[in-house]
């Protein structure tokens, strides 16, 4: 077992979500002399304390998840359940201008999300790196700091209303307060679909009306699909 004197000392406990099996972190993240559980986590892909949840993501679904709206509600998510939510990316900048070709947009993105919801955005190379950071990250708050580790489930929604700002808040760039803001002034999860960009705009702002106009009436494409429209050879 590698780690030296320390880890005779104390073995983290790393949660890991069981989509992530197959990655080479769990596997790497055993190596260091973590140990790890696998779970079905609501919130992220890895929980190391009750307040730091990891959602890692390599730099081909970075840019799947930013077209598809899917990186704001994860952080929304994360931002919500967890006081130190962080985002890693995993890769190089190159692999991302591989994937796609609206680099500034994905940029963008990491940057709305870092300002809008605090979550801190950190890069690795490798899921060999991946785990390093996150078994250190996991010693820190466990050894250093005493913290626990609290997993966080999808809340049970028992009123139609909890349901109602659950489904809104899905939205890129829409929290609790702007979706009880939207459904109050439009009336409906329907109304808010039929909305134009303009009535959007007057609750959203210009770019979250423009954002979530775009997840509401873009065709839906499979995982993949997206990313592959925006190469070269389409343009």
């Amino acid at each position: 077992m590698s780690g030296g004197p320390l880890m005779s000392l104390h073995r983290p406990r790393v949660y890991v979500d069981y989509r992530e099996k197959g990655s080479g972190v769990p596997e790497a993240l055993q190596e260091l002399g973590a140990v790890v559980v696998y779970d079905r986590l609501g919130v992220g892909d890895y929980i190391v304390s009750d307040r730091i949840a990891v959602e890692r993501k390599t730099m081909s679904d970075l840019a799947q998840s930013v077209f598809d709206g899917r990186l704001f509600d994860q952080a929304r998510r994360l931002s919500e359940y967890y006081e130190k939510p962080v985002i890693l990316v995993e890769g190089s900048w190159s692999e991302l201008e591989k994937t796609t070709t609206r680099v500034v947009q994905v940029i963008e993105a990491l940057l709305a999300v870092s300002l809008d919801y605090n979550i801190h955005v950190v890069f690795t190379r490798s899921p060999a790196d991946t785990a390093k950071l996150l078994y250190h990250l996991a010693l820190r708050e466990q050894r250093d700091h005493k913290r626990p580790i609290v997993v966080h489930r999808k809340p049970r929604l028992e009123q139609l209303w909890m349901q109602q700002l659950y489904v809104v808040q899905s939205l890129p760039g829409v929290g609790p307060k702007l979706a009880e803001k939207l459904l109050e002034k439009l009336g409906s999860i329907e109304a808010i679909c039929r909305a134009s960009i303009v009535e959007l705009e007057r609750v959203l702002g210009e770019s979250r009306a423009r954002q979530v106009y775009r997840v509401i009436h873009a065709p839906y494409k499979p995982r993949g699909l997206e990313a592959s429209a925006s190469s070269p050879k389409h343009h």
